[in-house]
């Protein structure tokens, strides 16, 4: 399987590895071999995650230092490379909203928003290529961007701007950098249960995901494995492009009222022509 996805010692940054679906997917990519830098805002997390995988026979080590800081994510970086070798992809789980209505909404709250959700993401995706450039080594980068980002997004209007942003900066970095051979993908979450929103009971989860076809939300699990695929050997002609891990949200009708899965019976089906 781990020749498959040809890991195997692939040396992996993921910024925001610490919990939720960073950590998943840390957990994941150290099963199929890579080794990783894991990175988080509070030290102990990281180092939590990192024994983990020393534990099960992965390669991983911590590394602590904001994101948000442009000089100390340049030099977190550069320590990276400086003590793991160089880099060959990157996957970048970081964001968050703020809520509110846009009518509402002071500057400093939009700056924020686009500052933790896609500006930090530009600084991190250049440096990195810049390395592989430079060696002329080929390599993929991940960012997770959110559906919000591909429809409206109420409430929360600058996450959903700068998370839009996030898929078109992908798309020019992918159009610049593959004659280079470094391939830029997104991965767009829709409802998923992490730390923050943890599972809230079956009927409650029921009714909330009322318009979300497959009637369920994802796991961090389920966003892992959508990293893994753009950060692996399978996906070696595919950049630029956006995968919406979303049970199907983003396909449905708001004319159209959704079936019951617990309601729904299937039909009787034709007989099979001879």
């Amino acid at each position: 399987m781990n020749e498959l996805f040809g890991m195997t010692g692939k040396r992996i940054l993921i910024l925001g590895g610490g919990q939720g679906m960073g950590r998943a997917t840390v957990q994941l990519l150290a099963r199929l071999g890579a080794d990783l830098a894991v990175v988080d805002r509070e030290p102990h997390r990281a180092q939590e995650v990192v024994e983990e995988v020393l534990g099960a026979g992965g390669s991983a080590r911590a590394h602590s230092f904001d994101v948000l800081d442009d000089g100390a994510l340049v030099a977190g970086i550069a320590e990276v490379e400086e003590r793991s070798g160089p880099l060959d992809g990157m996957a970048t789980v970081v964001g968050m909203a703020a809520w509110g209505q846009l009518v509402d909404m002071d500057m400093s709250t939009w700056d924020e928003d686009q500052n933790r959700n896609l500006r930090y993401f530009f600084l991190a995706a250049r440096q990195v290529a810049r390395s592989l450039m430079a060696r002329r080594a080929s390599g993929s980068i991940v960012c997770v961007s959110s559906v919000d980002g591909m429809r409206s997004a109420p409430n929360h209007g600058a996450y959903g701007a700068a998370k839009a942003g996030l898929i078109n900066l992908v798309s020019t970095m992918a159009a610049e950098w593959s004659p280079y051979g470094v391939r830029v993908n997104v991965v767009a979450p829709g409802p998923i249960i992490t730390p923050r929103i943890p599972f809230m009971g079956e009927e409650a989860e029921r009714e909330a995901m009322v318009n979300v076809p497959m009637h369920r939300r994802g796991t961090v699990e389920d966003i892992a494995k959508a990293i893994a695929f753009f950060l692996s050997e399978l996906s070696p002609y595919v950049t630029g492009q956006t995968l919406a891990v979303d049970g199907g949200s983003l396909v449905t009708n708001p004319f159209f009222k959704l079936a019951d899965p617990l309601a729904a019976t299937v039909p009787d089906l034709p007989p099979a022509a001879a």
